[in-house]
């Protein structure tokens, strides 16, 4: 199984309620923010959810 590095791109500001939960619970807060994640369906599903917020980049 993989890594993935998600970095938020985007404001959250005038979102959904629900995107800018799945931002919370990805561990993102601020715009430039990096956190790593393992490459598991339910990671890829919330990040598939806001992909127009956030870069992602496999990693190894």
């Amino acid at each position: 199984m993989g890594k993935i590095k998600v970095t938020k791109v985007k404001s959250a500001i005038n979102r959904t309620q629900n995107q800018k939960r799945i931002l919370e619970s990805l561990g993102l807060k601020r715009i430039g923010q990096t956190v790593e994640h393992d490459d598991t369906p339910n990671i890829l599903g919330m990040v598939n959810k806001v992909n127009h917020l956030v870069s992602v980049e496999e990693t190894k």
